[in-house]
């Protein structure tokens, strides 16, 4: 059964799932494929997609951190906070680069960020973008997000163009943060391109196109790189059984979360606790 991880290098103007669905077309049989984070059709890069029983480690990558390269355009404002949106220029002066950097500082770190309209939030079971869509806006929750790394790489004062380079947890909203720190400086952004670079170790450098030739089973990666660097146990048949059946373990000793492999394959992951290991997800069955 065919089973991994692909490498996608989404083009701007594709959305993450006709990505998922071009795939899903050139796999054999009816072969599951999901994405683990979606990129606006605006945005391109890195799309890491889990394919076939991997589909059940996505958990795994969507919590890994992410890295994106960020265009703006200060000076001017959008409803969706991107290019796609309505655009409203601003009065007053553009900001100077000094400004701009000292303020990037307060978004580092953990912070609050309140979900763009354009995005696929769900508030009371309809997707926000739906809801902007029909023009009307909504009371959103504030998350808490990790951002890690925020630095203007490039910025012309006479034009408003900045570049930004982005290290962020899972559900930061990049358009967000730019447009929140353009505020700060008593300007406006909004977002006119977005790359997203690199997911945990994964790198855009190596994955592959939409149309790259050969068939996807060539580029598939083995499971196991979803779960990035945890504690990996070969089992013996005995207990690929009991993991086959969803059965806790002895502690391998280990606190945290464990690969377990049988025959050098990976059969499941488990939660260990030093005195305990339990199923998180179970890729082998007993049978």
């Amino acid at each position: 059964m065919t089973s991994g991880v692909l490498l996608l290098d989404k083009p701007t103007g594709m959305t993450s799932a006709w990505a998922v669905s071009l795939v899903k077309r050139a796999l054999p049989g009816k072969t599951r494929v999901g994405h683990t984070g979606t990129l606006d059709p605006l945005a391109s890069g890195l799309l890491v997609l889990m394919i076939g029983g991997a589909t059940r480690l996505s958990r795994y990558v969507g919590d890994m951190e992410k890295s994106y390269t960020a265009t703006a355009q200060f000076g001017a404002v959008s409803d969706s906070l991107d290019a796609d949106g309505q655009i409203e220029d601003l009065e007053g002066e553009l900001p100077a680069r000094d400004d701009i950097e000292a303020a990037l500082s307060d978004f580092i770190g953990r912070i609050e960020q309140t979900p763009p309209m354009a995005s696929a939030v769900k508030v009371a079971g309809k997707r926000l973008y739906a809801l902007h869509r029909e023009g009307k806006t909504v009371e959103r929750e504030a998350r808490t997000v990790e951002v890690e790394e925020f630095t203007l790489n490039n910025y012309d004062p006479e034009s408003g163009e900045a570049e930004f380079f982005v290290r962020c947890g899972g559900g930061t909203y990049v358009r967000s943060l730019v447009a929140d720190a353009a505020e700060a400086v008593g300007s406006g952004a909004y977002l006119t391109a977005l790359r997203r670079e690199a997911v945990g170790r994964f790198s855009i450098s190596d994955a592959i196109k939409p149309d790259a030739p050969g068939r996807i089973e060539e580029h598939l990666l083995p499971p196991e790189v979803a779960l990035g660097g945890i504690s990996r146990f070969e089992v013996e048949a005995g207990a690929a059984k009991l993991i086959g059946n969803g059965r806790p373990l002895d502690s391998f000793g280990e606190v945290g979360k464990v690969a377990l492999f049988y025959e050098e394959a990976l059969i499941a992951v488990y939660a260990d606790d030093g005195r305990t290991a339990k199923p998180e997800v179970v890729l082998w069955s007993a049978g």
